[in-house]
């Protein structure tokens, strides 16, 4: 994994979890990598790891059975796109609206190429 400097490695490794929950390489309810796992895979500290998983269990998203290790939550999938919605639109899109005005783009040139991106990865375009 290549990390990134704006954001601190325990939350990309959260936001790695995330996308594995996302993408079903994970299961709702099925065990993820034990922490020592994680931190050999990803060449980390286990430390960091579990800081990354204190963070998944604060927003429900994982959860420690004793004994048998972390596993995704029931409910992970919902909670995720709730956590990285919520995130998007307080962090992202106001960058994105200041960068709209800047660069005097409208509404409509952006409409045109979403519908342009979903129709090229043959997505249902609104």
């Amino acid at each position: 994994m290549e990390f990134r400097d704006k954001q601190s490695i325990y939350l990309q490794i959260a936001d790695h979890i995330c996308e594995g929950i996302l993408q079903g390489k994970w299961q709702e309810g099925e065990r993820i990598p034990s922490v020592r796992e994680l931190a050999v895979l990803m060449e980390v500290n286990p430390h960091t790891i579990l800081r990354s998983y204190e963070f998944l269990l604060n927003k429900d998203i994982i959860f420690n059975k004793r004994g048998l290790g972390y596993s995704a939550s029931n409910s992970a999938r919902a909670l995720i796109l709730a956590y990285r919605k919520q995130r998007f639109m307080e962090k992202e899109l106001p960058v994105f609206f200041s960068s709209l005005v800047l660069l005097e783009i409208s509404i409509e040139e952006i409409k045109a190429r979403y519908n342009e991106f979903m129709v090229k990865n043959n997505t249902v375009s609104l």
